[in-house]
C-alpha cells in the first residue's frame, strides 16, 4: 500500500472515530467535533508523534474535566456537563499547534525529526514549539481541573492572598504540581514515541530525555503564565445572587481581581503562544 496514501487515511479515520465519541460522550459539541476533528487529522497524518501529544493532552484532560462535576458545579458559573468544548475553545487550544505541524510538513514532509539544531535549527524550533504548546495546555487543564478539587484555599498569583475558588489567577500547590505533572507526561509521549519513528545518531537520541525535564517546565511555566494574565487581564468577582465567582461585572457582583480585557479562551492562546515560543528557543539553547 501507498505510505503518502496510508497514513492520511489512518489519520481521518482515527480523528472520525474520536471525534464521534466524544460527541457522543459531550467532551465536545458538534462545532467543537467538526473542528477537532480537523485538528486531529492534520496532526496524525503529518506526524504520529505530534497526534500521540494531541491526543494525551485530549483524552487526560477529557477524563480529568469529568473527576468531581458535583463539586466544580458548585464553584464554577461557566460549568458544562461533560466539560463540553466548543470550536473556539478547540482553536484556542490547537490552532497554534496546526500552523507549525503544517509548516513542519512542508518543510519534512511526513519525516520524523530528533530535536537536533546542528541539522536544523528551523525544524527543532517547530519542534521545540509543538512540545511547548501541548505542555502548556496539559498543564493549565490539569491545574484547574485538579485545583478546584482541593481542599486548600488558593491565592491570588499577584499578590498571594487567599482568594474563593474559582478565582481566574488563583493558584494552588495541588495545582501547580499537577500543571508540572502534566507537562512531563507530554514530553515522555514525544520521547517514547521518538524511539519507533525517528533514526538519529545515540547521542543525539541519548539527549532527547531532556524533553522530559523541559516539557515539565513548560506545563509549570504555562500554568503560571495562564494564572498571571488571568489575574490582571481577566475579571474576577462574586455574585451575591448566583453565590459564584463569575467572569462579568453586574449589579450583583462584587470585583475581586483583574480587568474586562481577555476572556479565558483568550488567556489560554496568550498563555499557549508564549510558552510555545520560550520553549522553542530554549530548544535552540538545549539540542
Amino acid at each position: 500500500m501507498d505510505t503518502n496514501f496510508f497514513q492520511p487515511a489512518v489519520a481521518a479515520l482515527v480523528s472520525s472515530a474520536i471525534a464521534v465519541r466524544s460527541y457522543r460522550r459531550k467532551s465536545l459539541n458538534l462545532s467543537g467535533a467538526f473542528l477537532g476533528f480537523i485538528v486531529m487529522t492534520i496532526h496524525i497524518a503529518v506526524n504520529y508523534r505530534f497526534g500521540a501529544m494531541m491526543l494525551v493532552f485530549f483524552f487526560t484532560s477529557s477524563m480529568l474535566t469529568k473527576v468531581g462535576q458535583e463539586k466544580k458545579r458548585s464553584v464554577d458559573a461557566e460549568f458544562k456537563e461533560g466539560g463540553q468544548r466548543n470550536w473556539i475553545q478547540v482553536l484556542s487550544n490547537s490552532g497554534i499547534a496546526a500552523v507549525l505541524v503544517l509548516t513542519f510538513w512542508k518543510l519534512t514532509g511526513s519525516q520524523d525529526k530528533c530535536l537536533d539544531s546542528k541539522e536544523s535549527r528551523l525544524v527543532t524550533a517547530l519542534i521545540g514549539g509543538m512540545i511547548g504548546h501541548y505542555s502548556c495546555c496539559n498543564g493549565d487543564t490539569w491545574s484547574s481541573e485538579l485545583g478546584v478539587l482541593s481542599d486548600a484555599q488558593p491565592r491570588l498569583i499577584t499578590t498571594l492572598k487567599p482568594v474563593r475558588k474559582g478565582t481566574n489567577g488563583g493558584v494552588t500547590k495541588a495545582g501547580l504540581l499537577a500543571a508540572t505533572a502534566a507537562g512531563s507526561i507530554i514530553g515522555l509521549t514525544f520521547v517514547i514515541f521518538g524511539f519507533f519513528t525517528t533514526r538519529c545518531t545515540f547521542d543525539v537520541t541519548l539527549k532527547q530525555l531532556l524533553v522530559i525535564p523541559l516539557s515539565a517546565l513548560a506545563g509549570l511555566g504555562g500554568s503560571l503564565i495562564d494564572s498571571l494574565l488571568g489575574a490582571t487581564l481577566q475579571f474576577s468577582g462574586f455574585c451575591s445572587v448566583r453565590n459564584k465567582v463569575v467572569g462579568k461585572p453586574g449589579p450583583t457582583v462584587k470585583k475581586i481581581s483583574g480587568l474586562s480585557i481577555l476572556d479565558n479562551n483568550a488567556v489560554n492562546f496568550v498563555a499557549i503562544l508564549l510558552t510555545t515560543v520560550l520553549t522553542s528557543i530554549a530548544c535552540l539553547y538545549i539540542f
